[in-house]
């Protein structure tokens, strides 16, 4: 705990809420998430192919290099865990545009990347990505269709495609491209339960600078380099609710109380996240960017947003009142970790993951939670339908469908949604999937039966609202 001698320094944290950090981290399920190293990789581009995975082998091997051991420096100094280290990079599509004339070649810059991510030893690389919300380019689509065999033939390596923003609407092409992707990328990786789904997200609205796989890359309006910190918490918030409703009058506080409990646990959570995110920039010598609080959960018992959602006041998540109890806390841990650090961003938040949460697992296996609650939910929180699987035989179509409904309710609504769906091939509604670590297991969900086909087929733009006109 040397470390802690310096934490004054940072004028962030005092002594008794050292304490009280000691407390979250050894009972409740505390912990840094990840340290994300953003890297700039535009400068690596090329128009040859060899020279280009050269240079973007060497960028990422020189930079991050004490990645993970000053990640697990820090974690020990001041003991609090750090689960992931992690590097985004900027979207491949853009690094890749000038050399890259076939899948192929795009295949070959991901596995560039997986042997650049596992040199340095990182859990994820994330930013195998397009930005496609107005349209394609040739680069664009060519890394989309590269991206079965990337994920079949990598392991650390992330990918991402943006389809839509408020400001420009959706591009339905792309839509649509990505529901075969998606199925094709779950028979390329059938053999391990269709896991490159897991590793592939579709967004609208995408963040330049979220450290959340797998959802991360490296904006071009970013440094050339730079550290975002997530930092998780929600067996925290569960353990001050519970406290909280046990030292109430009739033992259930009222609103007021129970959002200024999360609020300042969050603020809490978040001044750890700070303290993390200072010493990496500062030993690392590379700018700290932001840090981003997301109730991230896992598959550990006591570290689920799910049973936050039963200590606000609903038996199971799905049950009515869940979109309401969603809503309180996503803004009261947006309202806490916003006073704790001048630099918020990424996503921030509540996320809702299926596979990586026990209290949501369960709430599905007791049929409180479906596909069209979960939809509802992602109205209020901070991604959108996250890990779920759902029966192999789905149809591309049915999967670009759901892909354009969250992509509609984060146009309207100007905010980050996101599908990460993974049909799994062999398996039906009733089958549980395994993925292990912090990925968990999933219950297969099943999908509404009634077909989308016309739609998704008509081709072009959604336009955007008209509330996207501000400037």
């Amino acid at each position: 705990m040397g470390g802690l001698t310096d934490i004054n320094h940072y004028n962030m944290i005092n002594i008794s809420e050292v304490l009280e950090t000691n407390r979250m981290v050894e009972q409740e399920n505390l912990d840094v998430r990840t340290i994300t190293m953003g890297i700039s990789l535009l400068d690596c581009a090329d128009s040859d192919l060899d020279k280009t995975c050269q240079n973007i082998y060497n960028k990422i091997t020189s930079y991050a290099k004490n990645l993970v051991a000053t990640g697990e420096e820090i974690s020990r100094e001041f003991a609090i865990p750090i689960v992931n280290k992690r590097i985004s990079i900027t979207p491949a599509a853009i690094v890749g545009s000038a050399c890259c004339k076939t899948p192929k070649d795009f295949v070959k810059i991901a596995q560039t990347l997986d042997s650049a991510a596992k040199e340095v030893g990182v859990n994820f690389l994330g930013g195998f990505s397009a930005i496609v919300a107005k349209g394609m380019t040739p680069a664009d689509e060519l890394l989309m269709r590269s991206i079965p065999e990337a994920m079949a033939t990598t392991e650390r390596l992330c990918s991402s495609i943006n389809v839509g923003s408020t400001k420009t609407g959706i591009n339905m092409d792309a839509v649509k491209l990505m529901g075969e992707i998606i199925k094709e990328t779950a028979e390329a990786t059938k053999e391990n339960g269709s896991m490159g789904c897991a590793k592939l997200v579709v967004l609208c609205n995408a963040p330049d600078d979220n450290p959340f796989m797998a959802g991360a890359f490296h904006g071009v309006s970013e440094p050339d380099a730079v550290i975002n910190v997530g930092v998780s918490g929600p067996g925290v918030v569960k353990y001050v609710l519970e406290q909280m409703d046990e030292n109430a009058k009739g033992g259930l506080a009222n609103f007021e109380t129970l959002c200024e409990t999360i609020k300042k646990t969050s603020f809490k959570i978040t001044r750890v996240g700070q303290l993390v995110a200072q010493e990496a920039s500062a030993r690392l010598g590379i700018p700290f960017g932001i840090i981003d609080l997301s109730l991230a959960p896992t598959p550990a018992v006591g570290d689920s947003v799910g049973d936050i959602l039963k200590c606000i006041g609903v038996e199971e998540p799905g049950a009515p009142g869940t979109t309401a109890a969603l809503a309180l806390l996503n803004d009261q841990v947006k309202k806490g970790g916003v006073m704790a650090s001048s630099y918020v961003g990424g996503l921030s938040g509540a996320f809702i993951p299926v596979s990586e949460d026990k209290g949501m697992i369960d709430a599905v296996n007791l049929g409180a939670l479906t596909i069209e609650k979960l939809e509802a939910m992602t109205c209020v929180c901070s991604v959108g339908l996250d890990m779920i699987a759902i029966p192999g035989d789905t149809s591309a179509a049915t999967i670009s469908g759901i892909i354009a409904d969250e992509a509609a309710i984060g146009m309207v609504n100007q905010k980050t949604t996101a599908v990460r769906i993974i049909p799994v091939v062999g398996q039906k509604v009733g089958d549980t999937v395994e993925f292990g670590g912090l990925l968990g297991y999933a219950p297969i969900m099943p999908v509404n039966p009634f077909r989308c086909d016309r739609l998704v087929n008509r081709g072009g733009r959604i336009p955007a609202p008209i509330h996207s006109f501000k400037n």
